[in-house]
């Protein structure tokens, strides 16, 4: 189930134009290769929030002199 880029109706796989508004829904192939892009997206974003905890706690016991 997918939908509709336009006007946002719920549709079956394999729906070529939206029942609703008559849009033209993206093909398989631009879908898949979408939800790839998401995956390597969330899959780095993972990765950078991991470095950023562990920069977060090999800096927690470092304190910086005060300004005086």
């Amino acid at each position: 189930m997918g939908f509709c880029i336009n006007c946002g109706q719920q549709y079956q796989d394999g729906i070529r134009f939206c029942r609703l508004c008559g849009n033209q829904q993206p093909g398989d192939q631009l879908l898949m290769r979408l939800r790839q892009e998401a995956e390597q997206i969330h899959y780095m974003r993972l990765q950078m929030q991991a470095a950023q905890q562990q920069y977060a706690a090999n800096n927690q016991f470092q304190q910086q002199p005060p300004r005086w």
